[in-house]
């Protein structure tokens, strides 16, 4: 650079700019002294003798100084003897290194321009010279032709760009630049024409509005890139560009192109994709150094192929991601001059391709394609895939054709043809409807690789020749075997996968001791293998992975195993095996070994093997565990879950702990912990090819310490940073907007969004896929029914299991999506061919990625679902599960499976034996929602059967319970209206300290009829009269100070459903209240006192977290909500008590307060017990006769707004 004086080396956000300001120059970072030491640019340095200006001048003097080379840069320290502080900066692009001939190992370092400097440097050696002279020549030699200011936030062209004006590429991308910026002082985009010699200029994604006319005047410019800047139409003047060649117009509202652009004669690529072009422009047909017509996304509902006819230089088309739902080929016999064709993602239902007879390439995936005609004359690579096919033809016969990928369709047989192209390398047929495979397909001695996995094959050609495939896919189809010479023939096959079949043997690789076999991978997962297909291994000394998951061995022999010496990966999990073989040890190569879900009882000698890194033994029955005193250097992970037999001691544990990876099962605390039966889960993750971990899973069974779950499972795709901050943050952030709102789609939302922005920088440029799943209760409701809401963004989602079939609670917004694609189009992102915004991610809803905002967003699909006795499971999976197992399948696979670890281990392992690369997480959720926490009040089903009817003044009623149910009644009971008179009056009303009445009022109502027509209630929320109860289950402590007990002395044989506890007396309660949604409750917890009975009625403190605690019901020998353990064939009874409906307040209702308040007790002193006892019961005999005036004089469905109780 001429003429510039000295610089300021600013260093942000990793980028280095160069800054010139006519004062002295400093290094510094975001404005603070920097030490150069720490710089990764610097090249040289040491502390020298240094002398600034011309040599012969006696007033500069040597000095010790710290020189560096840093960059383009000499740097050098003003203060003696010093490496930080203020630095001298001399810029050596344009200048001069000479050696000094007067001094011995001198060097001048001089800058150019006419306010050139020199530094004259005396190194101490000559090593040390010559390292230097030759460095700083090549920097010295150096011209600055290219400016990056790309992403750096500019609103105008900073003034120092211009102080060079020999620029030739000048990228000034992803700025907010505007035409004519507000300060007057501020440069504007007209004085690029200052560039003379500019070549390349990018200003594309700056969102200017109106296209820069200063560019124009640049004469030498030869290509210019104006994407994404909201364009809506091109001047005229652009014809005076004549040496322009490349011309990117892409991502703007443009609808026309003008006519002068003919007088560009060197044009050769115009890119007018993800604009509104209706039509093809006509002034293409004269710009004819064009060979590519670059239209995707735009308007184009009909292709004229008159049009292109008119167009003979055009060869490669691509219209993809239009709307074209026909070609219109009215009098057009052939267009020679095309030879590739992009049709992908329009709305074609049928295409006849063979007016482009001389077409070598041809893509139409995705589309609506039922019939495609294709000329075969030169045809070398066929894109067919994900449409409806059922006919496929090609004439003539391609010879050329290499590549063939037409999987996904409705093909139930394979076209004659394909047999006879001779050159046809790869054959995709996938997913379709085959049954079968005709034999001469495999002769063809160029058919390298043969996909044709989930079909419906029922078996394959019986007597093979010699072929040549090295890669056979035959997954997920019907065979019964293998032709048994297959083996023998394949003497090239390399890979071979068929699981998910129906084999129950494998055919040889050899007929002698002598073999051939080159195959190094094997997938056989979920077959029906046994035993006697594992000495057939040995014929494949070469096998370097082998998977061979969820058959029936039992046993693995030693010596088979040992022969498989070349081995570096096994999967032999969900098996029955015992044991895995000693002889392991001879595979010194192995990698990974795992072998979940069997019965090993001995730990295996896999940790001699010094390569090992993975090695998962969950779901076992491994009693201890055998460790030499090192372990292998190289192991990441050891998975030891699920064997409830192990023990370690200290000491191994200790060892253990040093592994980056070690799973165990944490020490079982009992119910102590607050998580209920409802539901439990398993989870796993695994690592992909790359040995890069980049999922993470998030699992709270005590979501918030309430009666509440949060699962999650994230998905970084390749980087690891966003799912582990995902993991980390995201379960407070859900915590803290339940504090704000309890709507589902609301609460969820905000999760995302504010998850996106904590994400902070690592957001920038990186992202990930998300999924959450929360499991609540209504708060007011601690009974009620339970439901599950799921969010989810990118590809992690989440499928339910209802009644054994899938229901999917999560949606992949992605190009497919109609919506989705019309947002992103208008939001101008640009999709590239392989189907990414901007090339990054495929996903258009996903966390991260901001720098792709607007067209990318977090906004997640929310579901919320209420959960019934039908649900048995849900699925939580990462993106490299869901591409591997559909969701039918994934519930299919595991519903059987008891143990929900088991579970999750499983489907990760079906996923890797089926193909899956990635990174794996699953997270499984079994569910055990019982008919007494169902409630079904907004669904249509059938009304439960009516309540029982009580008299409203009512406080206390026992009643019999049935001996097969704890807490609720069964669901085949209903609400328990049955009233028991068997224990008396004074019994009851001695034990509590008040009278109760067992005999219902005279209702005249029919005990199967709805006492609300037309309103559906639930078992939890059953229709109420104003004299009747809802139950609502809680658990209250009655303590009395005369029997330890529980009885007083009137009362002879003790109370069903009391558990004594010393002098503390534990009763199962039920707290009613008119309806669960309308009414609050209150718990009414009674102390025990000197003075007698103490009834509390306060409710907790604001302020203080409840810890949930649940009563198990419904099923015998369940943990109760007050810890107490409710023994098998015993019949319990209820107390069931009413009180005031109080006010609402913070904290609930259904808490027993840490500090009772003395002003809300009511003390009943002993001497005063039976007085007060007759004063309660005359008050009860005058509120029935009140409740028998009141239903004179008001209708039946009148409901009372509260309850008057003598208390």
């Amino acid at each position: 650079t001429s003429g510039l004086g000295r610089i300021v080396l600013l260093l942000d956000c990793s980028r280095m700019l160069l800054c010139f300001q006519p004062m002295d120059a400093f290094v510094s970072i975001s404005g603070k002294p920097h030490s150069t030491g720490s710089s990764e640019r610097i090249q040289l340095s040491g502390m020298y003798n240094v002398r600034k200006g011309k040599i012969h001048l006696p007033v500069n003097r040597w000095t010790r100084r710290q020189a560096i080379l840093c960059g383009t840069c000499l740097i050098v320290s003003s203060v003696k003897e010093s490496q930080t502080g203020k630095m001298h900066v001399l810029p050596l692009i344009g200048g001069k290194v000479e050696e000094v001939k007067k001094h011995q190992h001198c060097l001048a370092f001089s800058s150019s321009g006419p306010q050139s400097q020199t530094y004259y440097i005396c190194f101490d050696n000559f090593t040390e010279y010559l390292r230097w002279l030759r460095q700083a020549s090549k920097v010295a030699s150096q011209r600055i032709s290219s400016v990056d200011l790309s992403c750096c936030s500019l609103e105008h062209l900073p003034a120092n760009l211009f102080y060079s004006q020999d620029l030739t590429h000048l990228n000034l991308k992803q700025n907010f630049l505007r035409l004519n910026p507000s300060p007057s002082t501020s440069r504007a985009l007209s004085e690029l024409q200052r560039f003379t010699k500019l070549k390349s200029l990018n200003l594309s994604n700056n969102n200017l509005g109106d296209f820069p006319l200063a560019v124009c005047s640049i004469p030498t410019l030869t290509e210019l890139n104006v994407s994404c800047n909201a364009l809506r139409s091109i001047p005229a003047v652009v014809g005076e560009m004549h040496n322009l060649q490349t011309f990117l117009l892409d991502g703007n509202f443009l609808q026309s192109l003008p006519d002068e652009l003919e007088h560009i004669h060197q044009l050769s690529y115009v890119s007018l994709s993800f604009n509104e072009f209706t039509d093809i422009p006509g002034v293409l047909e004269k710009l004819t150094a064009m060979d590519k017509l670059c239209m995707s996304g735009n308007c184009l509902d009909t292709l004229n192929l008159q049009v292109l006819k008119r167009m003979p230089h055009i060869k490669h088309v691509d219209l993809r991601l239009n709307s074209i739902r026909r070609l219109e080929a009215d009098e057009i016999d052939f267009l020679h001059h095309v030879t590739q064709l992009d049709l992908r993602d329009n709305k074609l239902g049928e295409l006849d391709a063979t007016v482009f007879n001389n077409v070598e390439v041809l893509h139409c995936e995705r589309n609506q394609l039922v019939t495609l005609k294709i000329s075969g004359y030169f045809l070398k690579a066929l894109y067919a895939s994900c449409n409806e096919l059922v006919h496929l033809d090609v004439y003539p016969v391609p010879n050329c054709l290499a590549y063939m990928d037409i999987s996904r369709n409705h093909l139930e047989n394979l076209p004659e043809w394909v047999c006879d192209s001779r050159k046809l390398e790869v054959l995709d047929v996938g997913h379709n409807q085959i049954r079968e495979l005709p034999a001469r397909l495999f002769y063809n001695s160029s058919l390298r690789k043969l996909l044709a996995g989930h079909n419906m094959l029922g078996r394959l050609p019986d007597r093979l020749e010699r072929t040549q495939v090295e890669v056979l896919d035959v997954q997920h189809n019907q065979l019964l075997e293998l032709p048994s010479n297959l083996l023998l023939k394949a003497d090239s096959l390399r890979f071979l996968n068929a699981s998910a079949n129906k084999l129950e043997m494998l055919p040889p690789a050899t007929l002698s001791e002598e073999t051939h076999s080159i195959l190094q991978e094997l997938y056989l997962t979920n077959n029906n293998l046994t035993d006697k297909c594992v000495p057939l291994l040995t014929g494949h000394p070469h096998l370097k992975i082998l998977h061979m998951a969820y058959n029936r061995l039992q046993s693995f022999p030693a010596s088979k195993m040992a022969k498989l010496e070349e081995l570096e990966e096994i999967d032999i999990s969900g098996n029955k095996l015992k044991a895995i073989p000693t002889t392991i040890m001879n595979c010194r190569r192995m990698h990974t070994v795992i072998a979940h879900s069997n019965c090993i009882e001995v730990f295996p000698e896999v940790m001699q093997l010094s390569e090992i890194k993975c090695v998962d033994l969950s779901c076992n029955e491994l009693s201890e565990v055998t460790l030499p005193e090192n372990l292998p250097p190289k192991l990441q992970e050891l998975d030891l879950t699920g064997n409830p037999r192990l023990a370690l001691d200290h000491k191994t544990l200790e060892l253990l702990n040093n592994i980056r990876c070690f799973k165990i099962d944490q020490p079982s605390a009992g119910d102590a912990s607050g998580a209920p039966a409802v539901w439990s889960h398993g989870y796993t993750e695994a690592s992909g090819v790359k040995n890069k971990l980049c999922v993470a899973a998030l699992s709270a069974n005590n979501f918030c310490d309430n009666r509440e779950a949060l699962y999650g499972v994230f998905d970084g795709d390749r980087n690891v940073e966003v799912p582990y901050l995902l993991q980390c943050t995201m379960s407070d952030i859900l915590a803290e907007e339940l504090q704000k709102t309890k709507n589902e789609e609301e609460y969820m939302i905000n999760t995302f969004i504010v998850m996106q922005r904590k994400l902070g920088t690592a957001g920038q440029k990186l992202g990930g896929s998300a999924v959450l799943c929360h499991i609540k209760h209504d708060p007011m409701d601690p009974g009620g029914c339970f439901t599950l809401t799921s969010a989810n963004v990118g590809k992690c989602q989440t499928v339910l299991c209802r009644n054994g079939k899938p229901l999917p609670l999560s949606r992949c917004y992605m190009m497919s999506c109609e919506e989705e694609l019309k947002r992103i189009k208008q939001h101008k992102a640009i999709i590239t061919e392989d189907g990414k915004v901007n090339g990054v991610t495929d996903s258009t809803r996903i966390l991260g990625y901001t720098f792709l905002h607007p067209s990318v967003v977090p906004r997640p699909h929310v579901q919320s679902i209420t959960l019934t006795p039908q649900d048995e499971f849900f699925i939580l999976g990462s993106k490299g599960l869901w591409d591997s197992l559909s969701m039918d399948e994934a519930v299919e696979a595991v519903r059987n499976v008891p143990d929900a670890l088991a579970a999750a281990k499983k489907l990760c392992t079906l996923a890797q034996s089926y193909g899956c690369n990635d990174s794996i997480s699953a997270v499984v959720v079994q569910l055990n929602v019982t008919e007494d926490s169902f409630c079904c009040c907004e669904l249509n089903g059938v009304p439960p059967p009516s309540p029982g009817i009580f008299p409203q003044s009512v406080n206390v009623v026992i009643k019999d319970r049935p001996t097969d149910a704890l807490g609720m009644p069964s669901s085949s009971s209903g609400m328990a209206s049955e009233i028991s008179s068997e224990i008396s009056t004074s019994e009851m009303s001695s034990e509590v300290g008040s009278t109760a009445s067992d005999e219902p009022p005279q209702v005249a109502m029919n005990e199967n009829s709805p006492a609300y027509p037309g309103e559906q209630r639930c078992m939890l929320h059953p229709v109420c009269l104003s004299n009747s109860f809802q139950r609502q289950l809680s658990s209250a402590t009655f303590s009395s100070a005369f029997s330890d007990n529980g009885l007083d002395s009137d009362d002879e044989e003790p109370i069903e459903g009391v558990f004594t506890n010393g002098s503390r007396v534990e009763v199962e309660v039920d707290i009613h209240c008119s309806r669960a949604k309308e009414k609050q409750l209150l718990q009414v917890p009674v102390e025990a006192s000197d003075e007698g009975i103490v009834i509390s009625a306060n409710e907790d403190e604001p302020g203080l977290p409840r810890k949930a605690e649940y009563s198990a019901t419904g099923t015998i020998g369940r943990r109760r909500g007050n810890g107490s353990v409710a023994p098998h064939e015993r019949s319990h009874n209820l107390i069931e008590v009413a009180t005031d409906a109080p006010l609402r307040k913070t904290g609930g209702y259904f808490a027993a307060p840490a500090q009772p308040d003395p002003d809300d007790q009511f003390i009943i002193p002993p001497e005063l017990e039976e007085e007060v006892k007759e004063i309660m019961k005359q008050h009860q005999e005058q509120q029935q006769q009140q409740q028998q005036q009141q239903q004179k004089q008001y209708p039946m469905d009148h409901l009372a707004d509260y309850y008057d109780t003598p208390l």
